[in-house]
């Protein structure tokens, strides 16, 4: 066994193990597929924020690309950061393309739950890796797959065909799905949406399922949607935390101003708090989904903690202190909202849906016709 192989293998016993690949198609298509086709060069991270660019010719390439991870393989919505990179060692951006990590994609795989004979959509191309997978377990033919960015659709299709797959890839913003393969029996978003796109409704089969994370900065995390015909479905969030770059569309481009504003701006209100900045914001805190409910639009950074809105609204939590300012006190919103929550028994993320009636999207509270919140 190579290399390469004997990585795999460790994945997948991995992910097996902690019990979120379980389904044998899966299993096998996880076993089937090498990542590292679909991986020649991603960049990795560094202390100081640059991006350093990793290539077969690393000694630890191999080891990282089998390594549960997210990898990062485009900054600024073009190839300039990548050439940039190889030329000087490092580039600075914002990831907007990448491979995710593959327990996630495990995880929205099995929520899935396909059949033999069924015809799924995948929005958000990537590297193609999702999609050999999906085609190692329902047929090629059995897949289209959908990228904004040619430059990346085509990488990903000349990956896909050298592994030997050949779904349909389709440039497209994927928003609008791919009405020319419709209808489709389930729809795979791996790019955070803000909203349900009505689209992938209209393109499910009534009875089929759309799995999609949210692009909230707060409280992001899977759904899985039945579809109802029409622009209608109704699902529930699952148990699992997962985070994926916006669909292009959905990005706020406005955020990291306002956030930039929140770090300097004079305060209109400074007080003491007695609710602590990480169980607001980590993705590990019970509360942090439903802090993206009462403090919906909101952004975040984690270090330091800042809290922004697009109308101007800020926040600045510091070890037991406040500052705000804006019209939105959100820091206050947030310690309201926290009350609310410990008066409804801590709910966790696992006891929220999802029912979508076209451009109505909404949050509920253990069923449909409980305390409800606009998505």
């Amino acid at each position: 066994m190579d290399l390469g192989a004997r990585f795999r293998e460790e994945l997948v016993d991995g992910m097996v193990g902690e019990g979120v690949l379980s389904d044998p198609r899966w299993v096998r298509a996880f076993r089937e597929v090498p990542r590292d086709a679909f991986l020649p060069g991603f960049f990795a991270q560094r202390e100081d924020g640059a991006w350093a660019p990793v290539t077969r010719g690393d000694p630890d390439w191999l080891r990282l690309v089998y390594r549960d991870d997210v990898r990062v393989t485009q900054l600024d919505g073009n190839d300039a950061a990548w050439s940039r990179a190889l030329e000087q060692g490092w580039a600075r951006g914002v990831p907007t393309s990448s491979s995710s990590m593959p327990t996630i994609m495990a995880i929205m795989l099995e929520a899935l739950a396909v059949v033999d004979g069924c015809r799924v959509l995948e929005i958000g191309t990537g590297t193609g890796y999702n999609a050999a997978l999906l085609s190692a377990g329902v047929g090629s033919q059995s897949v289209t797959t959908v990228d904004v960015d040619p430059s990346v659709l085509s990488r990903a299709q000349a990956a896909l065909a050298g592994a030997g797959w050949s779904p349909t890839c389709a440039l497209a913003d994927g928003a609008g799905g791919w009405p020319e393969a419709a209808p489709y029996d389930r729809v795979l978003g791996t790019c955070a949406v803000s909203r349900v796109p009505l689209p992938w409704l209209e393109q499910t089969r009534p009875g089929g399922a759309v799995v999609t994370t949210l692009n909230r900065p707060l409280g992001a995390g899977l759904i899985r949607l039945t579809a109802l015909g029409g622009t209608r479905a109704e699902g529930r969030v699952l148990a699992e935390d997962g985070r994926f770059m916006p669909l292009r569309a959905h990005a706020a481009g406005w955020a990291e101003e306002a956030l930039a504003r929140a770090a300097t701006a004079v305060p209109e209100e400074t007080r003491a708090t007695s609710l602590g900045a990480h169980e607001v914001v980590h993705p590990g805190s019970g509360y942090e989904f439903f802090a993206g409910l009462v403090l919906r639009g909101a952004v975040v950074t984690m270090n330091p903690v800042l809290l922004a809105h697009e109308d101007g609204s800020w926040a600045r939590p510091r070890a037991g202190v406040v500052s705000q300012g804006g019209p939105r006190r959100l820091w206050t919103e947030a310690e309201e909202g926290h009350r609310e929550w410990q008066a409804l028994g801590r709910p966790r993320r696992a006891r929220f849906g999802v029912t979508v009636d076209g451009e109505d999207q909404r949050f509920w509270l253990d069923s449909p016709e409980g305390r409800s919140w606009p998505v």
